[in-house]
C-alpha cells in the first residue's frame, strides 16, 4: 500500500499523541442471489460514496481517550449508517490491519464484519436517515463480486473508480483473505493480488 507502512495493532496503539487514529469497516453478508438469473452474487459487500467523490468504507476518526478503537468505530458507524448499525457491534475479533502514513500522521485501522443479509439490507435501507447522510456520506454502494463475460463489467470496472487512501487495497485484501470470490478469480481479473 503505497506511502503507508503496515503496523501491528500493539505498535500502532503505542504511537505518540501526535498521531490520529481512523477506523473503518467492511460490512459483508452472504448473498444467495443471482444477477440476471445466472450470475452468482455470493456476498454483498458495502462501501460508501464519500463527500469528496471517492469510495471508502464507513468509519472515521476516533479518540482513544473516549474508550477503545472499536467504541469509536461503532459510534462512527451509527452516525454514518443510522440506527440499523446499533443492531451489531464491531469487535476486536473483527480487526484486520493497521497502516500508518507520515503525512498526515494518521493510522488507519481496518475491520471486517460478517452480518446476515437481513442486517446488511436494514443498514442500506436506514442509511438515508443517518445523521451524516448527504453530508459526509453521499450514499452506499454494493461491490460487484463478479466479472461479466466481456471481462470488464463488474468488479474490474468497479476497481477503476477513485478510492480514498488505501481503501482499494483493503478491499482487495479482504476479498481475497475472506474468500469472497470464487477460487482463481484474481488471476482472471488481471489485477495483482495484494501482498
Amino acid at each position: 500500500m503505497a506511502g503507508m507502512r503496515r503496523l501491528e495493532l500493539a505498535e500502532a496503539l503505542q504511537l505518540g499523541p501526535g498521531w490520529r487514529h481512523a477506523c473503518h469497516a467492511l460490512l459483508y453478508a452472504p448473498d444467495p442471489g443471482l444477477l440476471f438469473g445466472r450470475i452468482p452474487l455470493r456476498y454483498a459487500v458495502l462501501m460508501q460514496m464519500r463527500f469528496d467523490g471517492r469510495l471508502g468504507f464507513p468509519g472515521g476518526f476516533v479518540d482513544l481517550r473516549d474508550g477503545s478503537l472499536e467504541d469509536g468505530l461503532n459510534r462512527e458507524l451509527c452516525e454514518e449508517l443510522g440506527e440499523a448499525a446499533a443492531a451489531f457491534r464491531v469487535e476486536r475479533a473483527d480487526y484486520r490491519s493497521s497502516h500508518a502514513g507520515s503525512r498526515p500522521r494518521v493510522v488507519a485501522h481496518f475491520y471486517t464484519k460478517l452480518l446476515s443479509l437481513e442486517q446488511l439490507t436494514a443498514v442500506e435501507m436506514g442509511a438515508p436517515r443517518a445523521r451524516d447522510h448527504g453530508l459526509e456520506v453521499l450514499g452506499l454502494v454494493r461491490v460487484p463480486l463478479y466479472t461479466l463475460r466481456d471481462g470488464v463489467g463488474g468488479l474490474p470496472a468497479f476497481l477503476e473508480n477513485t478510492f480514498i487512501g488505501n481503501a482499494r487495497e483493503q478491499l482487495l485484501e479482504a476479498i481475497q483473505n475472506l474468500g469472497l470470490l470464487e477460487p482463481g478469480s484474481f488471476a482472471r481479473l488481471k489485477i495483482s493480488a495484494p501482498p
